[in-house]
């Protein structure tokens, strides 16, 4: 067998973990070296096939930390074994994060024959992966900088696309956007930013906000620069505040299993099991923890994409967790003061413009957590829900292509979705302007028409020309469709020039 470091660990002791994006295996190379989508190791550099420990040190020096299969592997190396190897090693830098996390995850502290000198070394190599100001274990000086704790922690790798996505910085250029409007004009494009947050965080979810349903989600948008920190009572709140069936209106985190479905019949409808009721509290404390403290130690924007993410993977409630993981994309950036008057990123218009991309980002963690359920169809609506996993699935997980997708998001958020609010809007004080100069038409009737035919490309509808036909001259409708147009015209026109000038 040619498998190395984690893949073997995972196929020896048949670990529960997700498939790695890099197994290690024995290939005929002169060094270590990546290859496609493999680590590629010299016969002679890998671990005896049966040395667990050497395999579990091997990974931890060129494979980086997966917390999820570190957690189930380092119990099941005996204590004499690390211990021994201590002796030879005291100092070893991986070794120490071995023991760090052996005691960590069963308890039982290791024999140590001297103290361990030198610096203090942090788990998370701050050049491979995101990390936080972390906590200092003096006894193997090591230093836990990882997003979370050791309860529950997520990993961002540094790839040349996030670190390019966190160098445009997209939440100064958002302010320094709306700050070049107009004055008056911020606050409109802010407006109809909430508006269309509302209509299309609903769309997501197949849904239709009713106009009182709309109103109280763009409260609740309004809400989340108050910075109220993250509790169970205030996380029930904003889901009541979503939810208009008032028997699918929660009383605290769920007491029962549930599920996503498909709609196909029976248990192969089933397409994500959250953990279960205990595991889900336990882990919604630690996410609403960090959620309250990472926004001021990491990138606000980073920190937005774990917790929402992070959110949904637990899903506390029996309805309402998508709309409501958005929002916490809102309120984290207000908890770490990123967005001022008000101002919102439309991340929501963004994401069902991406819809495809949105939902392979969520399948990412959600197919391969389904693997792990034994789920039965009972009858009707009714299942059976067996584990097979090991819980560290739902505690430590990859959230790097959760974060990459939310700064994706912001990015097009501001740079196309607020753009064309904006754009929207100076179109809209245009065309009235000119119209107004024109002819004498009362003041709301031309608003509305000039709104509607700015949304249908151009046209004035001829149910929009019969509704109004005893208050609006014939012709102003054909002037308001020609200014509009002309105006479109322009502007497509000017495209082009724009992106070529770039």
């Amino acid at each position: 067998m040619n498998l190395v470091g984690y893949a073997r660990l995972q196929d020896s002791l048949r670990l529960s973990a997700f498939h790695l994006n890099r197994p290690a295996k024995i290939q005929p190379v002169t060094r270590i070296k990546r290859i496609g989508e493999t680590l590629t190791v010299p016969p002679g550099s890998a671990p005896e096939p049966d040395d667990l420990l050497g395999h579990l040190l091997f990974a931890l020096k060129h494979e980086g930390i997966n917390l999820t299969l570190l957690a189930q592997a380092l119990p099941q190396i005996p204590a004499a074994r690390v211990e021994a190897e201590l002796v030879k090693a005291p100092n070893g830098i991986y070794l120490r994060k071995a023991c760090f996390l052996r005691e960590a995850f069963t308890g039982e502290e290791l024999i140590q024959h001297s103290p361990v000198r030198g610096a203090f070394v942090p788990l998370f190599d701050p050049d491979l992966y995101v990390t936080m100001p972390g906590e200092r274990n003096s006894r193997w000086r090591v230093e836990f900088n990882g997003i979370g704790t050791i309860a529950y922690c997520a990993t961002v790798e540094r790839t040349p696309e996030i670190v390019a996505l966190l160098d445009y910085d997209i939440l100064a250029r958002a302010q320094h956007f709306m700050r070049s409007l107009p004055t008056g004009m911020m606050d409109r494009a802010i407006n109809r930013a909430y508006l269309h947050e509302t209509q299309d965080s609903f769309a997501i979810e197949k849904e239709s906000p009713s106009e009182d349903k709309a109103r109280k989600f763009i409260q609740l948008l309004r809400q989340a620069h108050e910075g109220i920190p993250l509790r169970e009572d205030y996380l029930v709140h904003l889901q009541n505040a979503t939810i208009s069936n008032p028997l699918d209106m929660a009383g605290a985190f769920r007491h029962e299993q549930n599920h996503l479905a498909n709609g196909l019949q029976g248990a192969a409808g089933v397409t994500y099991v959250p953990p279960d009721p205990d595991l889900c509290r336990e882990l919604m404390e630690q996410l609403m923890a960090l959620g309250n403290s990472a926004p001021g130690r990491i990138d606000p924007m980073i920190a937005a994409g774990i917790v929402s993410f992070g959110f949904v993977f637990l899903h506390p409630f029996m309805d309402g967790n998508g709309r409501l993981s958005r929002f916490l994309i809102h309120h984290t950036l207000c908890r770490a003061g990123a967005l001022e008057n008000g101002l919102l990123l439309p991340v929501s218009v963004a994401m069902k413009r991406e819809e495809r991309l949105y939902l392979e980002t969520l399948q990412s963690f959600s197919r391969p957590a389904r693997e792990f359920w034994d789920v039965r169809w009972i009858d009707q609506g009714q299942y059976s829900f067996e584990f097979t996993g090991d819980p560290s699935i739902y505690r430590f997980w990859d959230a790097t292509s959760a974060v990459r997708f939310t700064l994706e998001m912001a990015k097009r958020a501001l740079e196309v979705e607020l753009r064309e609010e904006t754009t929207f809007l100076e179109n809209y004080d245009r065309v009235v302007r000119t119209v107004n100069e024109a002819y004498d038409v009362r003041g709301s009737d031309l608003a509305n028409l000039v709104m509607m035919c700015l949304t249908n490309n151009g046209k004035v509808s001829n149910n929009r020309r019969k509704q109004y036909q005893y208050s609006v001259q014939p012709e102003v409708f054909d002037y308001i469709e020609q200014v509009t147009q002309m105006l479109l015209d322009q502007q497509a026109q000017q495209r082009p020039q724009d992106k070529s000038g770039h």
